[in-house]
């Protein structure tokens, strides 16, 4: 999500509260989405681009081979630096659409090939909360569900912060999206929640998308509470009964500015207390969670930094809170 979109953020927020669930849909209590401990790789200018998505490390005139050996390292990066078994991609059209596709493949393929969970998530590049071109969208997910909808270690999520859709709307689109991919099974599909994914209780409610993972995005700028036991009843709140279906596959904070995150320096500060909540949410739930961004570029943010052919770390004890988080 795009910091800079707050004051728009608030808005959809209102409207999507204000969306009645479509019928309540038992889930299963053993279920759990821990299995994913994972990492964003970014775009350096944010992955809302119109044209392709080069995470970060990567560059355009890359070969598949040379994709492939960076990602080789940048994959060994997340995992020996924070025990990452999860990476979450962009995808749009201008780059599945194009001869980038079988370069850019690189990445999730090393991804794979190090016994990685891979996600492919699409961003659109008119930031406002639809889908740029319904056609050019469908070909898209025809040509990424060709190609991965046999590896049961990759899942789909349709859209990133559909923000521009009702809850109606919504679901209908999703609801396509699992009729055209009936071939692809719903526990590897991601459905966004509503807004800029900031509440998956509508979507969780939704009988036409039953069995299907959800996500949720939840980022400590949302509120200026200072208190852990404040920003759990925030997160609760967004996730209804519905944790057993949701990975929050977007949540981070600073860690390049010196926060320290450890115990005892976690109340009182808005960042500290909203990140020490999250992971203790989430480990004591058995939720996933999918740090944004594990690595990309000018991002403070940014958990990871480049170094040589790998990665080092760039806040110890933010790493060590998200390693709690995910429950190692």
């Amino acid at each position: 999500m795009k910091r800079t979109r707050i004051h728009a953020w608030l808005r959809s927020a209102m409207v999507a509260a204000l969306a009645v669930p479509l019928l309540v849909v038992p889930q299963s209590a053993s279920a759990a989405t821990n299995a994913f401990r994972g990492v964003n790789w970014a775009d350096a200018r944010d992955n809302y681009v119109d044209g392709w998505v080069i995470p970060t490390g990567l560059a355009a005139g890359d070969s598949y081979e040379s994709v492939r050996g960076k990602a080789d390292g940048i994959i060994t990066g997340f995992q020996q630096k924070l025990g990452a078994n999860t990476v979450r991609l962009p995808i749009n059209p201008q780059s599945v659409n194009s001869d980038w596709w079988a370069r850019y493949k690189g990445a999730a393929d090393s991804a794979l090939a190090h016994g990685m969970k891979v996600i492919f998530g699409y961003w659109e590049a008119n930031k406002d909360g639809f889908v740029d071109d319904t056609n050019a969208w469908n070909t898209m997910w025809d040509k990424v569900t060709a190609d991965y909808g046999g590896n049961g270690s990759v899942y789909f999520e349709p859209m990133n912060e559909p923000f521009g859709y009702s809850l109606s709307a919504w679901v209908s689109l999703c609801s396509s999206w699992l009729s055209r991919h009936s071939n692809i099974p719903r526990d590897r599909v991601v459905i966004s929640g509503t807004g800029y994914n900031d509440n998956v209780t509508g979507v969780g409610a939704a009988s036409a998308l039953n069995g299907t993972l959800l996500s949720l995005h939840f980022y400590g700028y949302w509120a200026s509470d200072t208190t852990r036991s404040a920003w759990t009843t925030n997160l609760s709140n967004r996730l209804g009964s519905y944790s057993s279906r949701t990975i929050i596959d977007e949540a981070g904070a600073p860690m390049t500015t010196g926060l320290d995150y450890s115990a005892g320096h976690q109340d009182g500060n808005n960042f500290t207390a909203y990140f020490a909540a999250t992971t203790d949410l989430t480990r004591s739930r058995q939720m996933g969670v999918v740090y944004w961004p594990g690595l990309r570029s000018g991002d403070t943010y940014s958990i990871t930094r480049q170094s040589g052919s790998g990665l080092e770390t760039n806040n110890t004890s933010g790493v060590a809170q998200l390693r709690w988080g995910w429950g190692l």
